[in-house]
């Protein structure tokens, strides 16, 4: 039997599949340690459907890094009944279906996939979703294979932002999480950063400079319109999201150095966190609520903090030498990753709450502004490359690395979106 999975993916209308475009061209680096072999092949049914699909599932998959994609070399079965399992020895799993257009507009993709190995089902489903929206479809096609054959939630339907600078216009954009389907949030001639998602994935709270200084605006994806958070006199910077999405932490210089202060979604209830004579910037919400990570140079250099979001002592989290900033939660709250600075160079750092053990996963460079993926597997972070800057990816183990460019200009300021 299957289970229907029926509805509309994503926050933001998604172009048909035959105007959608990328706007990020993406370049994989590395393979994770053991690929699982997998064969999809092209679906029954309406052949460019099929055709969109069939291409959307194999990037999504050969992009995580975790997967080797089989050949299906001209054999096309589309039930279990047709499937001859010694013709697949080289798969581990086999996905098949078939896609159709039905006659309320609405996309439908049926599919099964089976254990070569066990000559077994593992899983049969059904996807579908409003006409134009081809694409979301093969993406949730593709999260359910990965997590029948990791165990971990698939993260290919989720989105990201980040900021796009061509010359002096800059660029708030949206897109789906392998560049297709952007969206431009805002347009303007003055710098726009730290943009932050809602925990639903409706809003966005970013920074501007728009009115000759920083304001923090959250602004709405499902009808475009915005407000003013913070625009208190000063600096009004780093917006971050509670977990229930009723309030934000916000770095404010309105009584002196920068430090850290908590508001509601609408811009009231002000109130001061951080009381320290040194810069505290750069907070996060841990994924309980309870705990904010953030950046001080208060013992000297800078350095890694949390403290209890109710007030309190913030604890020291970094040591050594170097300098570490930009630090944001794992999903699963066991750790935290960041950006260390020695010797000139940026990495991309992880460290566990338990050991307080820092490990680099990525080689070094202009590497800043991480962010995880939902499911804690992917990390996105600023980069730079062949001259201008770029978004790239790494997995937590540092063993699959993504360049993602964009077509004209420079991206910086990424940040992944949750699951919807």
């Amino acid at each position: 039997m299957f289970k229907m999975l029926r509805g509309v993916f994503g926050v933001l209308c998604l172009a048909h599949a035959a105007l959608a475009h990328a706007v990020l061209n993406i370049e994989i680096i590395g393979a994770g340690e053991h690929q699982i072999p997998v064969a999809i092949v092209p679906f029954a049914g309406d052949a460019q459907l099929a055709q969109a699909i069939n291409e959307v599932v194999s990037s999504d998959l050969q992009r995580s890094g975790l997967f080797r994609l089989v050949d299906p070399a001209g054999k096309a079965p589309h039930e279990p009944g047709e499937v001859n399992y010694a013709d697949w020895q080289g798969a581990d799993g086999l996905a098949i279906g078939s896609v159709e257009q039905q006659a309320n507009g609405r996309i439908e993709a049926r599919f099964r996939l089976l254990d070569v190995v066990k000559r077994s089902e593992l899983m049969g489903q059904a996807v579908s979703a409003a006409d134009g929206q081809v694409r979301a479809v093969a993406h949730r096609v593709a999260d359910l294979i990965y997590e029948k054959l990791t165990g971990d939630q698939g993260v290919f339907s989720t989105r990201i932002a980040y900021v796009n600078r061509h010359g002096q216009q800059y660029r708030l954009i949206v897109a789906d999480s392998d560049g297709y389907n952007e969206q431009i949030v805002l347009t303007q001639n003055d710098p726009i950063m730290s943009p932050a998602w809602s925990p639903d994935g409706s809003h966005l709270a970013y920074v501007s400079f728009e009115s000759g200084h920083a304001v923090v605006y959250v602004q709405s994806l499902y009808i475009n319109q915005r407000k003013v958070v913070a625009n208190f006199p000063g600096s009004n910077s780093a917006p971050a999201w509670s977990p229930d999405g009723k309030q934000l932490a916000i770095v404010l210089s309105r009584d002196g150095s920068s430090q850290i202060y908590l508001v509601r979604a609408d811009g009231s209830g002000l109130k001061r966190l951080t009381f320290s004579e040194a810069i505290d910037t750069e907070p996060n919400f841990s994924p309980d609520g309870q705990f904010l990570l953030f950046a001080s140079d208060r013992g000297g250099s800078v350095q890694i903090y949390r403290m209890p979001v109710e007030g309190g002592l913030a604890q020291r989290l970094t040591f050594g030498g170097g300098a570490n900033f930009s630090p944001r939660h794992s999903p699963d709250g066991s750790g935290f990753v960041f950006a260390h600075l020695n010797n000139g160079k940026f990495y991309i750092a992880s460290q566990d709450f338990q050991t307080g053990q820092m490990q680099l996963i990525t080689d070094g460079g202009w590497e800043k502004k991480p962010s995880y993926a939902p499911n804690g597997k992917l990390i996105l972070f600023a980069s730079e490359a062949r001259g201008r800057g770029i978004l790239a990816t790494v997995s937590s183990d540092g063993r699959v690395r993504q360049h993602m460019f964009t077509q004209n200009g420079d991206a910086r300021e990424p940040v992944w979106g949750p699951h919807l």
